[in-house]
């Protein structure tokens, strides 16, 4: 800058004639676009827009470091920085390490003098699938910012994570037969029918609009295509059909691409597909047109009708819908079926596609009784307009030889008795939270209602992890008029918060595997911390660290702290392999520093280093890891499956659908459960004869669940098979009944949804005004009932028996409750049971709601007069 301010001085005092004109040549040839454009229109607001967008990466710079690899990014953003700029990036990345690379990618932005950096940036680590990019903020105030305290699946910022990894292909393996009977050929033209595919295609066949549900591995691809087959084939001269297939990720659509080109094309039809990756680079309503079979992900046909590049569904004849079960709420599935069914029920002259849907499971959400399950599954019927639920029933012999039921055993494992290790990181995290909590302090009052609540977290827990995103969230549009202190302030937070997720990490992984690789984690991430130039804090926290790493190597290394749960899956293995040596195992696993921990511990270890482990994760990145690439994933997959040496794949649940490979016989679920619809497709990935699935887990809860989903399969099953049973105009007429009434409530939200009021405001007790809680921890339980989560909140009130107790539904209502204060005792409402928990039900009318900045009170005589914004209960944060 010195530099800088000297050569600005030597031009001004420059006498010669074009010195400007030669100096504005000079900036645009250097790459300085950005200055040469404000220079040459006299016009610098744009560069001084880039001021806030500055401000904010300095203040995110920590969570950058620790989150972005450079190089990833650097082809996409290139052009916002000047040649030499990216040169040096690059040298210092492969010099000093990616931590040291992402500073100087810092600085270089900080520099950028063009106006659509920030937005740049932004998509480039959204293409990425960074998520990092929920933090950087373009376009967006603190107003428009939605911030939710702690839901549950809302902020997935970890490396080590607890998200459900979207199933990212449908069949990597088109081979839908045992290996003695399958085709030499990608191409299912060869392939003849088998008597269930023929069965379950049937009722398509005669134009219903069905569900094929049907085991997962049983070929419901090479059925779509005997659909679209006959379903094409049926028009006479002059009339053309017209399919949609629609496949929720893009390597699935990719997939189903490739296998209709391959199939149909040789027919002489025209196929193309259009995915969210080109959706911005081609006509879509030129390729719809002028195709016979367009694949889709969902959302381009979404966009189309609303902008009207698509005028209606009536230019498709048929519509396939893989994964059919996710058709509900705002999936882009049912956005698609309400255009439906308002052109349906709304008397449009417009002809109507036929609807196939495809999946190995409807589910039956939360039902717990055959009337509620088949109440789902007639709901999930009537938003894709089915009249047929088409299952195997007359070939069940020959499904039955072609898709194998593992038998399942579960495995109860006790954790350590004595970790060392978790106490010696507990209080270093201890420590990070208390000198976060200094740093808030100087924040005062109001504003440590909004940030603080660092005490009394579980550390080690997805719920930590949560915590520690949402304060990072706020921290991101934190706004004080001292914008130093504001920034001193928040890159002091964000510091200690991204040091607090990585032992909350190590935790995770200890936990579930060894020591060492929790201390491993660590011992990288400070490593990365030394090699990129840190600050005061960061100093601090790795001397801390590196006081405690010889206690923690000793640790690591005792055997009092090996993992029981890792004896027990090394007992399985080497049992199962024992008595078939020719087994082959998945593995299914909950996040992928887990899965990586594990392949190094089987290599590691002498008695079952042969099975020579393979890894298989989603496409998504995280933190500095770059997801597995669709070839990736192919070649692992292609390896396990041709090579006798690589006895075990070790896989998130990214291999939850699309995995085929029939000689699997071995599947271990560790630590790993979902609901019905995730048991059924995990379970068929095991479908060799005499096949084997394990739950290992040191959670009795978890075995719990698992046994409620094999209940709520048979229970679907039963009312699948209830439902076939049903007259056809009877169930006809159920469905038109949901859909009317389904149709009625989403017109009245449509026409009169109030915004949620997103402000955190205090609930005051009507009668004493005494505090009573935040609207951030109210809760809704299912859609009308509201309570209140916290153990502080338990303590502003003092219950008694309710005079007239009963249950109500879910309800079990057994108490009043009533304000602490005991010149009050003011009315707040109710306690309840609710499944396993007791919570209070409060009332709005018996509280005062006051705006925290302004003051302001107001009153309601009804919850739907009052309008906060809605998070809905969820059990696991009643642990917190």
């Amino acid at each position: 800058m010195e530099a800088a301010s000297l050569f600005l001085n030597f031009l001004l005092e420059l006498k010669e004639e074009g010195w400007f004109r030669g100096f504005l040549d000079a900036l645009n040839q250097a790459g300085y676009t950005g200055l040469y454009e404000a220079f040459e229109n006299w016009d610098f607001q744009k560069l001084e827009n880039l001021e806030d967008h500055r401000q904010l990466l300095r203040r995110l710079q920590p969570e950058f470091k620790t989150r972005i690899n450079p190089t990833d990014i650097l082809p996409e953003i290139s052009h916002c920085l000047i040649n030499q700029e990216c040169e040096e990036i690059k040298q210092v990345c492969s010099n000093k390490g990616t931590m040291a690379g992402a500073e100087k990618m810092i600085e270089c932005l900080l520099r950028s003098d063009k106006e659509n950096w920030p937005k740049i940036l932004k998509l480039a680590l959204e293409r990425d699938e960074c998520h990092f990019s929920e933090l950087w903020i373009v376009e967006k105030g603190e107003n428009d910012l939605e911030i939710k305290d702690l839901e549950v699946n809302e902020i997935e910022t970890s490396s080590v994570h607890f998200y459900q990894e979207e199933p990212e292909y449908k069949n990597l393996s088109q081979n839908s037969c045992p290996p003695s009977e399958a085709p030499q050929t990608n191409s299912y033209s060869s392939l003849k029918p088998r008597n269930y595919q023929l069965e379950l295609a049937l009722p398509a066949k005669e134009g219903k609009n069905t569900i094929i549900c049907a085991p997962t591995g049983c070929g419901k691809t090479f059925i779509a295509l005997l659909i679209c087959e006959h379903h094409l084939k049926k028009f006479p001269p002059g009339q053309k059909g017209k399919v949609v297939f629609f496949a929720i990720q893009v390597p699935v659509y990719e997939q189903q691409k490739s296998v209709f080109s391959k199939h149909f094309e040789r027919l002489g039809y025209k196929v193309a597909g259009i995915s969210g990756a080109i959706s911005e680079k081609v006509p879509v309503e030129a390729i719809i047109e002028n195709n016979d079979i367009i694949i889709l992900t969902p959302q381009i046909l979404v966009n189309s009708l609303k902008n009207g590049i698509i005028p209606s569904l009536s230019v498709f004849t048929l519509m396939i819908f893989d994964e059919c079960h996710n058709t509900s709420k705002q999936h882009p599935y049912n956005m698609i079926m309400f255009k439906f069914l308002d052109q349906k029920l709304g008397g449009s002259s417009g002809s109507l596609p036929q609807i196939i849907g495809l999946t190995a499971s409807v589910g039956i959400g939360n039902a717990n009784d055959k009337r509620e399950a088949v109440e789902y599954i007639c709901k999930l019927c009537a938003s894709l307009d089915i009249s047929v639920i088409a299952t195997v029933k007359d070939n069940l012999e020959e499904l039955e030889q072609i898709v194998c039921k593992p038998q399942k055993f579960f495995r109860k494992v006790e954790t350590r008795p004595d970790n060392k290790f978790k106490s010696i990181i507990f209080q270093m995290m201890k420590e990070t939270e208390n000198l976060a909590k200094r740093v808030i302090e100087e924040l005062g009052a109001v504003t440590l209602e909004n940030l603080s609540q660092i005490q009394n977290r579980e550390f080690g827990t997805q719920k930590y992890e949560q915590w520690i995103g949402a304060i990072q969230k706020r921290c991101a549009v934190f706004h004080i008029p001292d914008k130093e202190k504001e920034s001193r302030i928040c890159k002091a937070m964000f510091l200690y918060t991204s040091h607090l997720r990585k032992y909350n990490d190590a935790l995770i992984i200890s936990e579930d595997a060894r020591i060492k690789d929790g201390l491993d984690y660590l011992k990288d991430f400070f490593s990365d911390v030394r090699a990129a130039g840190f600050d005061e804090i960061e100093k601090y926290l790795t001397q801390r660290f590196e006081e405690k790493l010889q206690e923690l190597e000793d640790v690591s290394m005792d055997p009092i702290s090996e993992n029981p749960k890792l004896n027990d899956l090394g007992f399985i293995l080497q049992e199962e392999y024992h008595l078939n040596p020719e087994t082959r195992t998945i593995l299914f696993v909950k996040t992928r520093a887990l899965a990586n921990a594990l392949k190094k511990w089987i290599e590691e270890n002498s008695k079952l280093s042969f099975l020579k482990p393979g890894i298989l994760t989603g496409r998504g990145r995280t933190s500095q890891e770059t997801g597995m690439t669709l070839p990736a994933q192919k070649s692992i997959l292609d390896i396990f499956r041709t090579s006798g040496d690589n006895k075990i794949l070790i896989v998130t649940s990214v291999a939850d659908e699309g995995i085929d490979i029939a000689q699997c016989n071995l599947v271990i679920l560790y630590e790993y459960v979902g609901n019905v619809i995730k048991m059924i497709q995990t379970r068929g990935r095991g479908r060799a004869k005499g096949s084997k699935c394990f739950l290992l887990t040191s959670n009795a809860d978890v075995i719990a669940k698992e046994k409620i989903n094999i209940y709520k399969e048979k229970l679907m099953n039963d009312s699948i098979l209830s439902l076939q049973e049903w007259d056809e105009a009877v169930f006809k007429e159920k469905v038109h009944s949901i859909q009317i009434e389904e149709k009625f409530i989403r017109d009245n939200q449509e026409k009169a949804k109030p915004e949620p009021d997103k402000e955190n405001k205090k609930l005051l007790c009507r009668k004493c005004k005494a505090f009573a809680c935040y609207t951030a921890d109210i809760r809704v339980i299912e859609d009308s009932h509201h309570t209140v989560i916290g153990a502080d909140f338990r303590e502003r009130f003092v219950r008694a028996p309710h005079p007239k107790p009963k249950i109500c539904g879910s309800f079990d209502k057994r108490e009043k409750i009533f304000c602490a204060r005991e010149n009050c005792r003011h009315d707040w409402g109710i306690h309840v049971k609710y499944q396993t928990f007791e919570i209070p039900v409060i009332k709005i009318e018996s509280f005062v709601v006051e705006d925290i900045a302004t003051g302001q009170q107001m009153v309601y005589a009804k919850w739907k007069d009052f309008h906060p914004e809605k998070i809905a209960f969820d059990p696991r944060e009643m642990s917190m």
